[in-house]
């Protein structure tokens, strides 16, 4: 069965990060032999003043490929984990989605658009989790993070949000290579324009200093960009992506 796993807020300011906390349960998945996992997402939420927040309010959210039996045995351990290894003071949160269980997706995917314009409580998080029957729990502090962990999952449903963790390593940045050649040295599936253009096998691009990917039409985009006095096309910097 596919599973959606989301986290959120297992780090404090001095300790940790959830891309990290994500990554070990990943790890703790695999090496159980529960199950095979893809690609690590980072979904942002709404920035607010009166949002509590480690950096850039962020959660996180990967998928997986389990056999059913291992299911609760992977919640459990999962927030076994979150309790054990979150920094202190952290509010970590957890959800897991079983995909063919789930009855309501849209109203999920809705809720994760939401926590990006306005301020969502814990009680919204639970009783949406409660109505369409996914797995939300907290593991710790004020246990905030489920509100988090519960819009991860409904914004990487979308298959168009969404940061894929890591960066790429390809060439040193300022080589210039084809998008032939981007796709067979990485999990790269298309090269983007920020507009939409797709482009061609042959075309070439221009290698920046971070090479970032994200979600869109359920396939990892690398997307480049014109410089308004050049042809060439290049990565995006950070600032093309604060939006993903």
């Amino acid at each position: 069965m596919k599973i959606y796993v989301g986290i959120d807020d297992t780090d404090s300011i001095e300790q940790g990060a959830t891309g990290q906390s994500a990554n070990q349960l990943i790890k703790l998945i695999e090496n159980q032999r529960w199950g095979s996992c893809q690609g690590l997402t980072r979904h942002q939420l709404l920035l607010h003043p009166d949002i509590a927040y480690t950096s850039h309010n962020s959660s996180m959210c990967f998928t997986a490929d389990i056999e059913a039996i291992y299911l609760n045995s992977l919640i459990e351990e999962a927030g076994k984990f979150l309790e054990r290894d979150s920094a202190p003071g952290s509010d970590p949160g957890l959800c897991v989605v079983a995909a063919e269980q789930l009855q309501g997706a849209e109203e999920l995917i809705a809720y994760g658009y939401e926590t990006k314009k306005r301020i969502v409580t814990k009680e919204e998080a639970y009783t949406l989790a409660r109505k369409l029957g996914v797995h939300l729990s907290e593991h710790g502090g004020t246990g905030l993070g489920v509100i988090g962990a519960l819009a991860g999952v409904g914004l990487r449903m979308t298959n168009n949000d969404g940061r894929f963790q890591g960066r790429l390593k390809i060439k040193k940045p300022g080589a210039t290579i084809s998008v032939a050649e981007i796709k067979s040295s990485s999990p790269v599936d298309r090269v983007q324009s920020v507009d939409g253009y797709v482009l061609q096998e042959n075309e070439e691009v221009r290698l920046g200093e971070k090479l970032k990917t994200v979600l869109l039409d359920g396939m990892r985009n690398l997307l480049v960009y014109r410089r308004e006095s050049g042809r060439e096309w290049e990565t995006c910097t950070n600032a093309h992506l604060e939006n993903y």
